[in-house]
């Protein structure tokens, strides 16, 4: 009787791994004694838990590369749920950002932290995350109102990549949309005539979105039923950084 293998241990060939992938950091916390454990949004793996081992020594070359807001590219092996990096590079182009766009970075990273499940590959949504930070980099501090098509623009995005936007040029009823009338946003339904209110939007600035028109007059008036959809979605807990930048306006 022939002797029964012994089953061959795994080395280093055989996991996954993934080279120079196009990422950013879309936050980071210590873990354990040395490290830091990164949630990653890539351009071909969608949102990932990789764990930086060495990170929090201090001259740690990936320590000074890990920024929020940059463009990285990352390469990374495991086959499991918590990935390793390997290697990260630093791209640049992008201006650190600050102040009010800050803020609104942090927005945007929340969103995708709260509505974008993991694994979930979207080349489209990277693609958007990185033109809006790009946009705000090139803002002042004080942006006032110019960060909210910037914010618009994503969030339709965002919407529409994931499944959840409705069809903007028809109510939960099946009826047109018309120009002259106002609509707003019912959780489990849809869209629907209402009142002139300040939670509405005109019937015009919707019907410029489905006709694939997301001029910055469009996309400021559509700002209550983006709140009210989103809301929909993340359930109880608000947006942290949402109030944030609310408490900014007030200021």
């Amino acid at each position: 009787m022939a002797a029964a293998r012994k089953p061959r241990r795994k080395s280093a060939a055989d996991t996954p791994r993934v080279d120079a992938q196009p990422a950013l950091v879309l936050h980071q916390q210590p873990y354990r004694e040395t490290s830091r454990l990164l949630d990653v949004f890539s351009r071909d793996h969608g949102r990932l838990a990789i764990v930086a081992r060495g990170a929090q020594r201090p001259g740690s070359q990936a320590r000074a590369v890990l920024l929020g807001f940059q463009p990285l590219l990352l390469s990374w092996f495991g086959a499991g749920e918590l990935k390793t990096l390997h290697a990260a590079e630093w791209q640049g182009g992008i201006a650190q950002l600050s102040g009010q766009p800050l803020l609104c970075g942090f927005y945007l990273n929340e969103l995708l932290q709260r509505l974008l499940p993991r694994d979930t590959p979207s080349p489209i949504l990277f693609a958007a995350y990185f033109e809006a930070i790009q946009a705000l980099a090139a803002l002042p501090r004080d942006a006032g109102g110019e960060v909210e098509p910037i914010l618009r623009r994503f969030e339709l995005t965002l919407l529409s990549t994931l499944g959840y936007a409705p069809d903007w040029g028809i109510t939960a009823e099946g009826q047109a949309i018309e120009a002259g009338l106002r609509y707003g946003f019912a959780a489990g339904t849809g869209l629907a005539r209402t009142a002139a209110t300040a939670g509405s939007c005109s019937g015009e600035a919707l019907l410029a979105l489905a006709a694939g028109n997301p001029e910055p007059r469009w996309l400021v008036q559509v700002k209550p039923l983006m709140r009210q959809m989103i809301a929909s979605l993340i359930g109880g807990e608000p947006l942290h950084t949402r109030q944030l930048l609310i408490d900014l306006q007030r200021f």
